[in-house]
């Protein structure tokens, strides 16, 4: 590929960059060119000099993402405090970047007296993956709050779009092809109980799920009507390791790297996990997670 005119880019652009680095599992081999943009304009800078055809990965905490061993074989782009300003555009309407992480934005708003945003505490990873997956978590859903989004594409065209352009489901979005986000306008209300119920949420998913762990949050969809911790826990799933990759004892629908699991072993573990409640309970899970990339 031919690299962009670094002249005019303000960020910084790396080669052969382990995602090992950049994913909360801990696991995956390199990126063929890894972009950290210094903002929104030089995002759309970047973007504009690719080839069309070059494969791209968005990446904020690195969290719901599994990277194969063999890598990724073209340009991830890391939005994580690049794309992090927050502001309020009302008294009730509150822009944030793709980039800020999910709890801060949570304790932004509570901080603000604000309700309706505590459950991003409980979303391990940053507003941008949140809008892409309609990432939920203690009963509140993200595009439940969208008022608008601003996206960019693959020529840098910047645009803003409201949900009416978008198709939202459950952990389902679908949108323009080929944009992808990079701030959104959230609605929320005054009152409620602000940081301490963001506090008591965080609390509360820290006592039941392992965030302490190397883990990259929940790993199966809740299929309708059910949810799929019961489904794994009551298929005897809970402590099944394969390699050094093992289901967590607190939580059925965690997948710990105790410290040597390759993503080998972490993709074989889930498989074992979706076959064996297929064999059990006769439902067909699907994965939460984002699996990218090439085997070793």
């Amino acid at each position: 590929m031919a690299a962009p005119d670094m002249t005019a880019l303000r960020g910084e652009l790396r080669t052969d960059e382990p995602l090992s680095r950049h994913t909360t599992w801990r696991t995956g081999g390199p990126a063929a060119r890894f972009f950290r943009p210094a903002d929104v304009e030089d995002l759309a800078t970047f973007l504009a000099g690719l080839p069309a055809a070059e494969p791209l990965l968005w990446l904020g905490l690195g969290s719901n993402l599994l990277v194969r061993d063999g890598g990724f074989p073209g340009t991830v782009i890391a939005t994580t405090n690049r794309l992090a300003e927050m502001e309020w555009l009302d008294a009730t309407t509150l822009r944030a970047g793709a980039g800020v992480p999910c709890a801060k934005l949570a304790r932004f708003a509570g901080r603000a007296g604000m309700t309706g945003g505590e459950f991003w505490g409980g979303i391990p990873g940053t507003l941008g993956g949140a809008l892409a997956m309609n990432a939920g978590a203690f009963g509140g859903e993200t595009w439940d709050r969208v008022v608008a989004v601003e996206t960019v594409d693959r020529a840098g065209e910047r645009r803003r779009r409201t949900p009416a352009d978008f198709e939202v489901g459950y952990r389902h979005v679908r949108g323009p092809e080929g944009e992808w986000f990079t701030a959104a306008e959230l609605a929320l209300e005054p009152g409620g109980r602000g940081r301490e119920g963001v506090r008591e949420l965080l609390e509360q998913r820290g006592a039941t799920q392992p965030v302490q762990e190397a883990t990259a949050g929940s790993t199966f969809r809740n299929p309708e009507g059910d949810h799929a911790a019961r489904l794994l826990e009551t298929a005897g799933l809970k402590g099944v390791c394969v390699g050094g990759a093992c289901v967590s004892e607190r939580h059925a629908n965690f997948i710990i790297n105790t410290g040597t699991a390759t993503s080998a072993d972490i993709e074989a573990l889930m498989g074992h996990m979706a076959e064996r409640v297929r064999a059990v309970h006769g439902v067909e899970l699907e994965p939460e997670v984002r699996i990218a990339g090439v085997a070793a």
